[in-house]
């Protein structure tokens, strides 16, 4: 008789497109949005900043938030990942026009993104 192991694997490894649309919720379980993109920083490689779309999310209408990479927690069983910043940060979170990005090159722009989610980014 064969065990199945039914932990399941988190992968460390993912492509962007399979990534992109996968479905954002808070620590309380409510969907927030979706995964727009995500920005790669070219110097590091890394991920510099996951682009959320938030539509209709507590009254803001359908825009983009840049959010740091390490704020996210995959939830690989259900294909979603979990935003771990309080409901009120996001209210106040500084988004942006999908027609209008700000320039995501600037480390004064990224410094204070990472800034206002208390996060240390990876520069």
């Amino acid at each position: 008789m064969t065990h199945h192991n039914s932990q399941v694997m988190v992968p460390q490894v993912l492509s962007a497109s399979s990534i992109n649309g996968d479905y954002v919720k808070n620590t309380d379980g409510e969907r927030l949005g979706h995964i727009e993109d995500l920005m790669i920083d070219l110097d590091s490689g890394q991920i510099a900043y996951v682009v959320l779309s938030f539509g209709g999310f507590l009254g803001i209408g359908n825009k983009l938030f840049a959010i740091p990479w390490q704020a996210f927690q995959l939830d690989a069983e259900n294909k979603e990942f979990f935003l771990n910043v309080s409901e009120a940060k996001l209210k106040n979170a500084p988004g942006f026009d999908k027609d209008n990005w700000p320039d995501m090159t600037s480390r004064e722009w990224g410094q204070s993104i990472y800034d206002y989610y208390e996060y240390t980014p990876h520069w």
